[in-house]
């Protein structure tokens, strides 16, 4: 490929990404956006209208001058995106068309990081694409989002799901599936959907807490994911916050994410059950078609006193480890996300008030508290966008 071949396929790239991002956008906008002069991308457009990935929609809103012509990407244009979504212990995969439209609802697996074979996962990833009868052909590849120290560079997950052959995870999938695979860290994807799709838009200066069956951190600095020197920025579960000898999954003792997690919070009051507490818990915790952290979520948004007696301790030693991040990095804004988001508002009382207590105050008023509005749909949307990243659309 030319280099002048290979700068027309990346601005093509580009403006395809902003528009699954944006939604609509003018020519205009577009420039300004991938830096490139109105007349090339213009150029750009028309040939991506021509392939029918683009539509355009019609004018934009008068601002006193001419109104400008917008464009979209084309909803029936066959390109779909495979987004997998994987914790400790649930693994989700939807597919999306261009327009973020779900072609195939949610899909479900139980499948533990930890101890299940990968081969496993792989029967699920082509049994899902099978359902949903889409020509593979028509699939611009798949976006996994998973727990653990994932390097994007190389595609190697350093923490589970190891292989075989002793070949990165990203390079074992790939060869398994015969499709584009691209990973990583679900805390950092869940912070890019923030980024692109949630609380976090517009903002340059953002903390994503990823409250699931860990804890997890993703950092937006200047406006863009902050992964540091190799990648690993981000591991905020692993300050040493706790006071009690648990040992955490890295193996070390005293992690923040052994006091503050959804098994922690469940196991907790599992155990608070058993010593004689009353809660509606008690029944809640008798149908195992869903886990005891589902089951914990839902009786905290019950108001259920047990529930939210341990919700509040683990937030606060959350909002504490926040205090010393405030400190550092000085955020306009922290994000609760991830599937403890369900939580809602019941999570910011402790959290702030941890914030009060160990802030400076002129420090901690710059920074305002917000709960996700995607919730569960985070990782997946980012999964998603992995693949928008990283694709040329050739």
């Amino acid at each position: 490929m030319s280099v002048i071949t290979e700068k027309n396929q990346r601005l093509r790239a580009n403006i395809i990404k902003h528009l699954y991002y944006k939604k609509v956008l003018s020519l205009t906008a577009l420039s300004k956006l991938t830096q490139k002069s109105v007349p090339l991308v213009t150029s750009s457009v028309n040939s991506l209208i021509a392939e029918g990935f683009i539509l355009e929609q019609g004018l934009a809103p008068s601002t006193g001058g001419r109104r400008a012509s917008t464009f979209l990407l084309n909803p029936s244009h066959n390109k779909y995106l495979v987004a997998v979504a994987m914790d400790q212990l649930i693994t989700r995969l939807i597919i999306y068309d261009l327009s973020g439209k779900a072609i195939l609802p949610v899909q479900h697996l139980e499948f533990n990081v930890e101890k299940d074979d990968l081969d496993g996962l792989i029967k699920f990833i082509e049994n899902s694409i099978n359902a949903s009868k889409i020509d593979r052909k028509y699939l611009l590849g798949i976006g996994i989002g998973m727990p653990g120290f994932v390097n994007v560079e190389t595609g190697a997950n350093n923490s589970y799901l190891k292989t075989k052959d002793g070949s990165t995870l990203q390079s074992y999938l790939k060869n398994a599936l015969k499709l584009p695979v691209f990973i990583d860290n679900d805390s950092s994807l869940i912070a890019l959907a923030e980024l692109n799709f949630g609380e976090a838009v517009g903002r340059k200066h953002v903390m994503v807490v990823n409250i699931g069956w860990g804890t997890g951190l993703g950092m937006i600095i200047n406006g863009q994911l902050y992964r540091g020197s190799s990648g690993y920025a981000g591991e905020f579960s692993h300050i040493p916050l706790s006071d009690s000898d648990n040992l955490c999954s890295c193996g070390k003792r005293g992690c923040l994410e052994v006091d503050t997690s959804l098994l922690v919070m469940a196991d907790n009051a599992e155990k608070a059950l058993l010593n004689g507490a009353e809660s509606s818990m008690q029944e809640l915790f008798k149908d195992k078609s869903k886990h005891n952290g589902d089951h914990f979520l839902a009786a905290v948004n019950a108001q259920d006193p047990l529930a939210i007696s341990i919700l509040s301790k683990a937030a606060f030693k959350i909002g504490k480890g926040l205090s010393t991040l405030i400190h550092i990095l000085n955020p306009e804004c922290i994000v609760l996300s991830g599937r403890g988001a369900k939580a809602g508002k019941m999570l910011i009382p402790s959290i702030q008030q941890a914030i009060n207590e160990f802030c400076i105050p002129r420090i901690a008023e710059q920074t305002t508290i917000k709960i996700s509005n995607l919730s569960d749909e985070a990782e997946l949307l980012a999964a998603a966008s992995l693949i928008i990243e990283n694709s040329l659309f050739k």
